[in-house]
């Protein structure tokens, strides 16, 4: 079992300017993305000074990563030397992330999964498991074309990926790498967790009762979240997932994730804070989506708790932000609320995080809620019509998704956003209505309580043939 490790201490180093003429911190993937949507490689896209970090050292600081874009590093140090840092000539601010002297509280502010509250059931001889929040927004006629995220690098960052490395319904050769960000020891697919496997499988999952919105996409694991802590330290170990993913090539990023309040209540957020731009995480989401890439981010499952509203980085603008809704349509509870702190449409859309099938460490299918699985169906859906649109950007494909959503004309800043898109008719460059979620003929059965509906053609009926929705 792997051991988890709890380093406090922890400080963001912020440097009063950076290098300008070495070389890009970016693979040969990534430049030619650059080049191909003609985005500049700037000053964000150099390393931090060397120099500077050895300065660091110099003074006791252990670095546990850098961010080229915020300029700075997180590093491990007592009081003592990071006061000593904070007087170094280049160093323009010294921030405490996480300290063993503060007042732990208990953390709420993680998006995590629940128990799943009704079950999908009566399939179909024909029918999959997942076949209803796929029907939903309407990606199969894509799948049907040949579409399925070929030619599209996800990165999935979650908090934990047990046997993702071993589970059947993967093909390990799409894994292109992983990467860990926290302070857990050194053992990436075992105890850590199985959140990310969870979502990964709403990606990447296939067997012949399973399928996933983009099973030919290939992808990278990330981990930033700390299982035993709630920091703002964790936000810093995001946004060096989203610098990473950049320097990688990464057109998707994918991050069931959200932070509000933490174990030190000095640092838990406020509403007004949420306005994309207070914290570095939410800055960095906003910086991935400029440099090229389309950020997925779960909104948080906190619409019925005291918090009720958004978490970070859900609030960041350019990315889109995920609600979650049932298989017909309707939205969780938990699903939280928007708008952002400066009125922008929050979330921006929605997909199936009620009673969500996945599939978990241990290779079964299983109905999970949480934003944190509707997350992951949308990066699915926009790799598939990525796939299907390889000429087009990051801000195309995600305006596409949204003008295709069924409340894009009439867009509700509470819950739904501009609500459940249909991915076919984003291909078609369409909008589109509640009604005609899906262009589809088959038919899909389910079970709410102990009442069964049924989905067919875009509309739901009751078992005297009524229209429900």
């Amino acid at each position: 079992m792997v051991q988890l490790l709890v380093i406090l201490n922890i400080f963001f180093v912020s440097f009063s300017d950076k290098p300008t003429q070495a070389i890009p911190a970016l693979s040969p993937r990534a430049i030619e993305q650059r080049a191909k949507w003609k985005i500049t490689i700037d000053e964000l896209d150099y390393p931090v000074s060397a120099a500077y970090l050895d300065s660091l050292r110099q003074y006791g600081a252990t670095i546990c990563h850098t961010s080229r874009w915020m300029n700075g590093a997180t590093c491990s140090m007592t009081d003592e030397q990071a006061a000593a840092v904070a007087s170094l000539p280049f160093v323009t601010g010294v921030e405490a992330t996480r300290l063993d002297h503060s007042n732990q509280q208990s953390a709420i502010s993680k998006c995590r999964s629940m128990p799943a509250t009704y079950l999908l059931t009566n399939h179909a001889q024909d029918e999959l498991p997942t076949d209803a929040q796929l029907a939903l927004y309407n990606i199969q006629p894509l799948h049907k074309m040949g579409y399925h995220g070929q030619g599209i690098l996800i990165t999935v960052c979650d908090g934990g990926f047990t046997n993702a490395n071993t589970l059947s319904c993967f093909r390990q050769e799409q894994e292109l790498g992983h990467f860990d960000f926290t302070d857990d020891a050194d053992d990436f697919y075992g105890y850590t967790g199985t959140h990310g496997s969870l979502c990964l499988s709403s990606i990447s999952g296939k067997t012949d009762k399973y399928i996933g919105a983009a099973t030919a996409a290939n992808y990278y694991l990330m981990r930033s979240e700390e299982a035993e802590t709630e920091s703002p330290k964790e936000m810093d170990n995001l946004v060096a997932a989203l610098e990473k993913a950049d320097s990688l090539g990464t057109n998707i990023f994918s991050v069931s994730l959200g932070y509000a309040m933490f174990d030190n209540e000095e640092w838990t957020l406020t509403h007004n804070a949420l306005d994309g731009k207070t914290t570095r995480a939410s800055s960095a989401a906003l910086i991935a989506a400029r440099k090229g890439m389309l950020v997925c981010v779960a909104a948080g499952n906190e619409g019925n708790k005291p918090w009720e509203k958004l978490s970070v980085p859900a609030d960041a603008d350019s990315i889109l932000s995920i609600g979650a809704v049932d298989v017909l349509g309707v939205i969780g509870s938990f699903s939280s609320h928007g708008p952002s702190a400066d009125g922008r449409v929050k979330p921006e859309v929605c997909a199936v995080g009620v009673s969500a099938a996945l599939i978990d460490a241990n290779d079964e299918i299983v109905y999970r809620n949480g934003t944190s699985f509707a997350t992951p169906l949308i990066a699915g859906m926009a790799a598939t019509l990525w796939s299907a649109l390889p000429d087009e950007n990051a801000m195309q494909i995600r305006k596409r998704i949204i003008r295709s959503a069924d409340r894009y004309q009439n867009p509700d800043a509470l819950q739904y956003g501009y609500g459940i898109p249909n991915a076919y008719a984003a291909y078609l460059g369409r909008t589109t209505t509640i009604d005609n979620i899906t262009a589809t003929k088959r038919t899909v059965k389910y079970i709410v309580g102990n009442t069964l509906y049924i989905l067919h053609d875009g509309k739901t009926y009751d078992t005297m043939g009524r229209v429900t929705r």
